[in-house]
């Protein structure tokens, strides 16, 4: 193997964890990514700490928990000041970065250490609205939707099908498989292997929009699961029906639809988008191959956050149930590099980690403030501390790889569910005498986390309820 090996970073958009084949799901079908888990390390226990677009990309680029980058909550139009970043430090060790697709900071061409980006973020509500300079309207500023206007013409718009992108509703798209979003990613990052520079060493991070909806997959992909008889959504003992009941008919509203039939629409939308999402990264692994890449080229695939897809009457992100904090975690390449493939890794795996890990591989020093750590290492950690600030919803759990304890910070709620034999926690066992001390300990270790935090959390010997959230701390962007 000569030289040191590429990198290729491959990231979905709200693809929850257990939606592939080699996780065991019933329905969705990933023939790419089961050959990439099959042949690599696949990690289960996987989970993002902060679960919406902004805050878990923080991480990721920083290496650092949601606290130590300042983003536990989702907040837009904060500037990323970041002195240190993934992209940046392996720009500086040789690499030659590129970005294709989602990037979602603060200015929207903020390269954060890449050497170029060609952006496309989906739909921003707070970069289109009327009023936004032209150098922030993501209408001119996103490489897509420009590329998009000038095949299809000055009307056209990602908006065309009728679908707002935090919405369960699902429909095809309207225009040739070639101009969908992922695609034009695909070609993107297949360009970019053809006019790379050839004397270094290339970290190539493939960021794709979906499955975040809006659910607008071509049509091939919709007819493959229309006719399927579909697992349902998971319930639970706790699920609050009366607020699905109230807010169901809204078409972006975070209980998702009332409605079975739209339930079944919202499956086929998200289960269409992961599919075709696979095969287009199947194009990027022929392009790979024909290139004669693959045998010093480290893949990892991941997502930033899950989809809670109608389980527990919950739509969305930013809660701290499975749906939406499990997401998939794959690392391929060179037996020389990640060992030998076809294993599966149990410990508990964080975005944080990743930046870490690409260090790693590149044979660099990985910067000691990183708060993850190594996967090739395969490094045991007791828990992961979540959260996410969600209004009266907000929300600090403790997960670990038998159980997780919640707690709701405006209200005092407390949840505990035990994972080793309840993954879909069904049913809420707080209450319950026989753990009682389990759940003191992790409230515990939660007092322990929040003490000294902004926010007034935690006085370091209690958790303090009522507190007013915040979505970025004092020093986001700049740790």
């Amino acid at each position: 193997m000569a030289g040191r090996p590429n990198i290729v970073l491959i990231m979905a958009d709200e693809m929850r964890g257990d939606c592939m084949g080699i996780a065991g799901h019933p329905d969705v079908k990933t023939p790419y990514l089961d050959t990439l888990a099959t042949e690599g390390i696949y990690f289960p226990n996987a989970t993002t700490a902060c679960p919406s677009c902004v805050p878990a990309r923080a991480v990721l680029h920083t290496g650092l928990s949601p606290a130590g980058c300042g983003r536990v909550g989702y907040q837009d139009r904060v500037d990323w000041n970041y002195a240190t970043t993934m992209a940046g430090t392996l720009a500086q060790a040789g690499y030659y970065t590129q970005c294709c697709g989602k990037m979602h900071v603060h200015p929207l061409r903020n390269n954060l250490g890449f050497h170029n980006v060609d952006l496309h973020d989906g739909y921003l509500h707070a970069y289109r609205e009327a009023g936004v300079p032209e150098g922030e309207n993501q209408k001119t500023v996103d490489d897509y939707l420009w590329w998009l206007r000038q095949e299809l013409g000055a009307g056209a718009d990602i908006t065309d099908t009728g679908l707002d992108c935090n919405s369960w509703m699902a429909r095809p798209w309207m225009y040739e498989e070639r101009y969908h979003p992922t695609n034009w990613v695909t070609d993107r990052c297949v360009d970019f292997l053809r006019r790379r520079d050839q004397r270094k060493p290339f970290f190539l991070m493939a960021s794709y929009v979906r499955p975040h909806a809006p659910y607008d997959a071509p049509r091939y992909y919709f007819d493959l699961y229309r006719d399927r008889d579909l697992t349902p959504p998971v319930c639970g003992d706790w699920d609050n029906e009366m607020a699905l009941a109230r807010q169901g008919r809204i078409y972006n509203n975070i209980t998702g639809p009332s409605d079975p039939e739209l339930i079944r629409q919202q499956q086929i939308g998200y289960y269409a988008c992961i599919t075709h999402l696979d095969h287009q990264i199947g194009r990027l692994l022929l392009a790979l191959r024909e290139r004669n890449l693959m045998e010093n080229t480290v893949i990892l695939f991941t997502s930033d956050h899950g989809e809670m897809l109608s389980d527990h009457c919950f739509c969305r992100k930013c809660l701290p149930y499975a749906g939406s904090i499990r997401i998939p975690l794959i690392l391929h390449g060179p037996a020389a590099i990640v060992g030998g493939g076809g294993r599966r890794e149990d410990c508990l795996a964080e975005l944080r980690d990743i930046f870490p890990t690409l260090m790693d591989i590149a044979g660099e020093p990985v910067p000691a403030h990183l708060e993850g750590m190594s996967l090739l290492d395969f490094g045991e950690r007791e828990y992961i501390h979540g959260e996410h600030a969600f209004g009266h919803l907000s929300s600090h759990w403790i997960v670990t790889r038998t159980d997780k304890y919640i707690w709701f910070s405006q209200t005092g709620q407390e949840q505990y569910f035990r994972l080793d034999t309840d993954p879909g926690e069904t049913r809420d066992v707080a209450g319950d005498p026989e753990y009682a001390g389990r759940v003191e300990m992790l409230r515990h270790i939660l007092v322990r986390e929040l003490a000294g935090r902004q926010e007034g959390y935690s006085d370091g010997s209690r958790l303090v309820t009522g507190c007013h959230p915040v979505a970025c701390l004092a020093h986001a962007g700049d740790a």
